[in-house]
């Protein structure tokens, strides 16, 4: 799971991170609020300091929202009711008064993604006509069975488990190759032209330009 942190203080934003990464979160960071909006959507969490100093707290947090259902926790600096309420009223799903300890603070990470992103079906992954058995490795799409080679059904199971989220050529390598030296990115364009041919619609993978790759919106639409 991906958090990313969103604070102004270098060193406590680094710290959260290393904490995280710790948790066994993969986390990273941003300094403002104007990079908060640009990176959400490669996340399963975001941690929101509302004093960024670029863009108001509350006005970040509407942004997301507007966009995504990203889980937010808000990290406030005066501790007041009516300033959780606006947080909350703005989409927030959390608040932390400041200071906090970092035990804290991934024991409500933990929270927000368990109850907001419940784990998926260790065994099977569904989206419209496909289907993917994870146990045995088979993959069908309707009544036809895929004949998928082992990365190519990794590649699939990957991005079809996190359905809206935009994976990177990096993090294709690292995940579905593991750093292999041989996944270049013109080995990984291989692969997805080769399952998208398979699958039988282009709309099942989208290319995201710059960022990388995410399962297709309009899978209900594929036959």
């Amino acid at each position: 799971m991906r958090v990313l942190v969103v604070q102004d203080d270098l060193a406590g934003r680094r710290h959260l991170v290393h904490r995280l990464e710790q948790h066994g979160y993969e986390a990273w960071s941003a300094g403002t609020g104007k990079s908060a909006l640009q990176q959400h959507h490669r996340v399963d969490l975001v941690v929101l300091d509302m004093d960024v100093p670029d863009i108001d707290g509350l006005l970040v947090c509407t942004e997301i929202r507007r966009e995504s259902d990203t889980p937010i926790i808000a990290l406030t600096g005066r501790g007041t009711e009516v300033e959780r309420v606006l947080a909350f009223w703005a989409g927030c799903d959390d608040c932390l008064d400041k200071p906090f300890g970092a035990e804290e603070l991934l024991a409500r990470v933990d929270a927000v993604l368990r109850r907001l992103r419940p784990a998926p079906d260790a065994h099977t992954i569904s989206h419209g006509p496909l289907h993917i058995d994870v146990a045995r490795r088979e993959a069908r799409l309707g009544d036809r069975a895929l004949a998928l080679t082992r990365k190519e059904f990794d590649l699939l199971q990957l991005l079809a488990a996190r359905p809206g989220v935009v994976f990177s050529r990096r993090e294709l390598r690292a995940q579905v190759w593991h750093d292999s030296a041989t996944a270049t990115g013109r080995t990984i364009d291989t692969h997805v032209n080769s399952l998208r041919a398979k699958l039988g619609d282009t709309r099942w993978i989208v290319t995201v330009r710059g960022v990388g790759f995410q399962l297709g919106r309009g899978f209900s639409a594929a036959a």
